[in-house]
């Protein structure tokens, strides 16, 4: 083994050690668009969860990908893929809308203006929805509950499930900005403290601020007895009166999907949906090329693609969507 490579593992070690000691300082790291919220673990607020084995109330789940179909140091051409999933009981449906989007910047620039793009697909998709559903039904969204402004949910999207009577929950994948009093993963800590094959940490940090755009109530859930997995659950400030166990009860039903790692199924249909094949996003290559050649573009863009892409090409890849990173632009 190599002394670099030592070196590289002790200083790891070294790390890891005092991060598990010590925790992080919060705000020691790069500034985040969410702001932290660090809350020591109460045990006396995690509540088991009752497994529901049959629910026929209908869930709803919108989420969009990104697929990049060329991309330089400065520019990049997108696909963006918006899709819909439902689950009734045991049946299920699901809808797509594609587009083509096209961002000149660098690659900093390209990120947010493609999450604020998802953003907005999603919230239209969402809103579309809306008029095929009824009072008492679920909308679930993928991420926290922040509305309103750069990088949000649209507003009239939560006042038009307020008004409707539709139960709006946001359900992360994960969430970094919840720590525990000494900085580590907060939704880790609270595994640690329940024993619950099913449970909910209710609630986490402060209420809803409509202010700071965090327009739901902070829990985190483990829905699967089968599974290790915990989501964070923002509940909309305005169900905040609800019984909370009967809110989340439900979610249970449509948590022990083996595919899905105890994440509702719902949003993982809606997330699988949006993920185009390989020969669409050809198909989109070629169409896209044939469009530049046609405006005397191909040749200068292609130089700059090679530009960008060396690395890529070293490992093989032809085109950027074949090995694609999450977010990568």
């Amino acid at each position: 083994m190599s002394e670099g490579i030592e070196d590289g593992l002790m200083d790891m070690t070294k790390k890891l050690v005092r991060y598990v000691n010590e925790g992080r300082v919060v705000g020691s790291t790069e500034v985040m668009d969410e702001p932290l919220m660090a809350e020591k673990p109460d045990r006396s607020k995690i509540r088991t969860l009752e497994k529901v084995s049959y629910c026929g109330v209908h869930f709803w789940a919108v989420d969009c990908s990104t697929r990049t179909i060329k991309r330089a140091n400065n520019w990049g051409i997108y696909l963006l893929r918006t899709s819909h999933a439902s689950v009734r009981g045991r049946e299920v449906d699901w809808g797509y809308e594609e587009c083509m989007c096209t961002v000149v910047g660098e690659a900093y620039v390209r990120r947010r203006y493609l999450q604020a793009m998802r953003l907005e697909q999603e919230s239209k998709m969402a809103l579309d929805l809306l008029r095929r559903t009824s009072e008492g039904n679920y909308l679930l969204l993928d991420g926290a509950s922040y509305f309103g402004g750069e990088r949000k949910f649209w507003v009239s999207l939560y006042e038009e499930c307020e008004k409707n009577g539709i139960k709006l929950l946001a359900i992360s994948k994960q969430s970094p900005t919840l720590l525990d009093d000494r900085g580590r993963d907060f939704m880790a800590a609270t595994c640690m403290l329940s024993s619950f094959p099913r449970w909910f940490y209710y609630p986490v940090g402060k209420e809803a601020n409509m202010h700071e755009h965090r327009y739901g109530n902070v829990s985190v859930v483990k829905l699967c007895e089968g599974s290790s997995r915990v989501f964070r659950c923002d509940i909309m400030e305005y169900l905040k009166d609800c019984d909370v166990h009967e809110l989340l009860s439900p979610l249970t039903f449509l948590s022990e999907d083996p595919r899905c790692l105890g994440y509702p199924v719902t949003l993982w249909l809606a997330h699988d949906f949006s993920t185009p094949s390989d020969s669409k996003l050809l198909y989109y290559h070629d169409q896209v090329e044939e469009k530049l050649r046609e405006a005397g573009l191909l040749d200068v863009l292609r130089r700059e693609e090679l530009s960008c892409n060396f690395p890529d090409e070293l490992h093989g890849i032809k085109h950027p969507f074949e090995m694609e990173l999450i977010d990568r632009v």
